[in-house]
């Protein structure tokens, strides 16, 4: 993979049987490498390899010690969260992170699933894929998104896959496939510009066609519905159809007034008004994060890579302001829900890397798109904006599913799995 790695940090981190991934770990870089006989496995790209996951003891005792040796700032002057995440929610959190945190127990899920990485346009991209036992499943690839990653969909694998277990028929079965992304989690980490979502776009179609799927669709919220539309605008061969939790809806003139911090256009509906009014607040309060990582993901990463209470701090933030929750996070998720995602970012250093992906992108990603397959839209009531079917109707022009549900936030997969599988069903089933 990388020819980066620093000599002195070497370590074994991810290890397989003998035919497969043997990967390390480098903290100061972030880093993996191919080590030994998987060298000549590396050379046929399009070979498929299985992964498992098995971190060092070390690197788990070093960011304990980090943890507990953590300098802690004075206390907010507010009584609520419009400074950040208060000293003693995150002092809470963290005190389970450094003392009874058990990330072997996700580690242990994760090496339960059939988990495999290959290399599509010189990088290695991680996977899991879930075969349903029902025939004639449809096959779906479900991307993540920031500050997410594979994790958040674990939740939904067993009720897309296995629907009669869970309220559906054999008949809404489906084969799945959820990768990380270039520079999250497991796969690689760009070594050069131009890994953006139009590009990860691309690779997803080769991962699906090299899995032998002739026709599938494609789903994603946060980043993974970027890189759904954009593939939708590519329209390759054999993509049925897409699902998104958070359409490009925002018209052009609505978004024109909205980064001129100028009032509502006249001639809005009281629906367009309230998503107009939530987008407003987003992005004067609570967008600082995204100017950050799309002008200068490198310098806000130096720190969130040198501390994990700072990175975890980072990210907590983000689990308070989009799940269903109203703004506190453990009402939608666990400790330990989110410590495993923090975790997994720490421990593959991807704080830079995956803020990379604002850098590539610099785009409002709210704004109208200019879709004509097949596309389906959930609007959860907890996600960033409430996307109106008028405005979804105007940038999906072959809408064949349009639903709003009562209850779920940003990560809806993560916080509402059976609902979001449930709507994912309904959203496809006319494609199958």
């Amino acid at each position: 993979m990388s020819n980066i790695l620093s000599a002195p940090t070497r370590r074994s981190f991810l290890t397989t049987s003998a035919t497969a991934l043997l990967v390390t770990s480098a903290a100061a870089t972030g880093a993996f490498s191919l080590l030994g006989t998987q060298l000549a496995a590396a050379a046929e790209d399009s070979e498929i390899r299985p992964f498992k996951v098995n971190v060092p003891q070390a690197d788990l005792d070093d960011l304990r010690r980090r943890v507990l040796a953590t300098r802690w700032p004075a206390k907010e002057t507010v009584a609520d969260q419009s400074q950040g995440v208060q000293l003693a929610k995150l002092k809470d959190l963290v005190s389970y992170w450094g003392t009874d945190y058990d990330w072997r127990k996700v580690e242990k899920q994760l090496n339960a699933l059939p988990m495999f990485v290959t290399k599509i346009d010189g990088l290695n991209i991680q996977f899991i894929h879930v075969r349903s036992k029902h025939p004639n499943a449809l096959p779906i690839i479900i991307t993540h998104g920031w500050p997410g990653s594979v994790l958040e969909l674990l939740k939904v694998i067993d009720p897309l896959t296995d629907p009669t277990a869970h309220g559906g028929t054999a008949e809404d079965a489906f084969d799945v496939v959820i990768p990380s992304m270039p520079g999250y989690g497991f796969s690689d980490q760009p070594t050069e510009p131009g890994w953006n979502a139009d590009r990860i776009g691309l690779a997803w179609d080769v991962l699906m066609k090299r899995l032998v799927y002739k026709e599938y669709v494609s789903q994603g919220g946060d980043w993974g519905s970027v890189v759904s539309d954009k593939m939708a605008r590519q329209a390759p061969e054999g993509l049925l159809g897409i699902h998104v939790n958070m359409p490009a809806t925002v018209p052009a003139d609505v978004a024109s007034a909205m980064s001129a911090g100028a009032p509502a256009p006249a001639g809005l509906t009281n629906v367009e008004k309230a998503a107009y009014d939530s987008l407003s607040t987003f992005f004067a309060k609570n967008g600082a994060y995204g100017s950050m990582m799309t002008t200068r993901p490198q310098t806000v990463g130096y720190g969130l890579s040198d501390s994990p209470v700072g990175l975890a701090a980072w990210m907590y933030d983000k689990f308070n302001q989009w799940t269903y929750s109203g703004g506190d996070a453990e009402r939608s998720l666990t400790k330990d829900e989110m410590l495993d995602d923090i975790t997994l970012y720490w421990l593959t250093n991807s704080a830079i890397s995956s803020a990379q992906l604002y850098w590539e992108n610099n785009a409002n990603n709210f704004n109208a798109v200019d879709i004509s397959i097949p596309a389906a839209v959930t609007v959860f009531p907890g996600e960033i904006y409430r996307a109106p079917k008028t405005w979804v109707e105007q940038s999906y022009h072959k809408l064949i599913y349009f639903n709003e549900v009562d209850k779920g936030g940003h990560f809806a997969a993560w916080e509402e799995p059976e609902l979001f599988s449930a709507e994912l069903r309904a959203a496809f089933r006319s494609l199958r």
